[in-house]
């Protein structure tokens, strides 16, 4: 079991080299590999992720030609690295709010599990350094989509998770409709109506102190309309 942690970037070059070399201190012993994905950052984030290429063997640089979104970027990474011969996949954002700590853990947990989810609303997870607003919408649309969809799964809406290629390719990523929020929460419903073996474990979710959040309102209400759709769908 190889890993290649996947980690989508728009402007994140106050976080990215410090992540890269972060990860690299905390999977000493592990076989992996990092694929950036990039959205054409008006910033240098790409140039910090090449500079790094030439320390790093393992780091691999996906450039898009514009802000694509975040269901696309995870959903190419993932075809990249099914290109590149991976099996094991660990969505992870840049920002620092998803901390290196709890890595091999994750791959630990996989060797068991098609689906690890790090969670923020299990006993022993929480989130800090969020406002009101910010910790309704999260913790809110988690709930919400629970119910909706009749899913047993409590951290719907996270970003750090690890999924082994069999669950991907059975959840078919091109059939795939949502473009931002709302992904983390289609990918996982489809993992749970699928009988995948999918494991929580809590973590401790703090909020980024460099750079700025991607979250708007408009991803939001996406969100809460493609859970009526899922929902129907299926």
């Amino acid at each position: 079991m190889k890993p290649l942690i996947i980690i989508p970037t728009y402007n994140e070059v106050e976080n990215i080299g410090n992540l890269i070399v972060e990860i690299n201190n905390k999977l000493k012993s592990v076989d992996y590999s990092i694929l950036v994905v990039d959205d054409s950052s008006l910033d240098s984030t790409a140039e910090v992720v090449l500079g790094l290429k030439e320390k790093f063997s393992n780091i691999y640089l996906l450039k898009r030609k514009g802000k694509l979104g975040l269901a696309s970027a995870y959903i190419d990474g993932f075809k990249k690295g099914f290109e590149l011969g991976f099996d094991t996949f660990i969505q992870m954002d840049a920002d620092f709010s998803h901390n290196p700590k709890y890595l091999p853990l994750i791959i630990e947990k996989l060797k068991q599990n098609d689906v690890v989810i790090a969670s923020r609303n299990i006993k022993g997870g929480k989130v800090l350094g969020w406002g009101f607003l910010r910790n309704f919408i999260s913790k809110g649309g988690s709930i919400y989509s629970k119910i909706i969809l009749g899913c047993k799964i409590n951290d719907l809406t996270g970003g750090f998770n690890g999924w082994k290629k069999e669950i991907l390719d059975r959840i078919n990523l091109d059939s795939i409709i949502s473009s931002g929020y709302c992904f983390q929460i289609e990918m996982k419903y489809k993992a749970y109506k699928l009988g995948a073996k999918i494991e929580e474990f809590p973590i401790v979710f703090e909020n980024r102190t460099k750079g700025k959040s991607k979250m708007s309102k408009t991803i939001f209400f996406e969100a809460l309309v493609n859970i009526i759709k899922l929902k129907f769908r299926s």
